[in-house]
């Protein structure tokens, strides 16, 4: 089985949000090998605290369940659970590095490393803008997740049915 672990700083808009796109994608290209996808935040400013109801809302109007998220910070057993953990930005994965053992260093990444389509190389945190900036993390996560997938599984045509590039 293949763990995947999205990380931003609170965990209530970025890192739910890629959570429910790379859910739904893998599901949606019929993945046959097992996985599982979580979130957590590098901070507990919103420790249990359900997502922002922006981020939920755009999940929503573009076909997207949240599920039953609740924030929670990154734990030291994260590092040895997961195949891969997925900083939204460099503040954040310089923060998971801090964190993570030495010997586990090797799972970090930038989400967006995996994008092939876009020049960005991190999703913005939308928390103190508008509705607008969920928009556009919603996009980049795609990417994101497209890329991951390809990369991860090798299933690129059923991925781009299933999200067609933005732009």
């Amino acid at each position: 089985m293949t763990k995947l672990l999205m990380v931003c700083m609170g965990n209530t808009c970025r890192s739910p949000m890629a959570q429910a796109v790379i859910r739904k994608l893998a599901l949606e290209t019929g993945l046959a090998q097992p996985f599982e996808v979580a979130c957590a935040g590098t901070h507990a400013h919103h420790l249990g605290e359900r997502p922002d109801p922006r981020a939920a809302l755009t999940l929503t109007r573009h076909g997207y369940e949240m599920g039953r998220v609740r924030s929670r910070r990154i734990t030291e057993q994260d590092f040895q659970s997961f195949d891969l953990i997925l900083a939204m930005d460099s503040s954040n994965l310089t923060e998971l590095h801090r964190l993570c053992p030495a010997e586990q260093g090797h799972k970090l990444h930038l989400l967006l490393d995996f994008a092939e389509e876009i020049s960005e190389t991190e999703v913005p945190d939308p928390y103190y803008g508008n509705q607008e900036g969920f928009e556009q993390v919603l996009a980049l996560c795609e990417a994101g997740a497209r890329g991951l997938i390809r990369r991860l599984f090798q299933k690129p045509s059923k991925i781009d049915a299933a999200v067609p590039p933005a732009g």
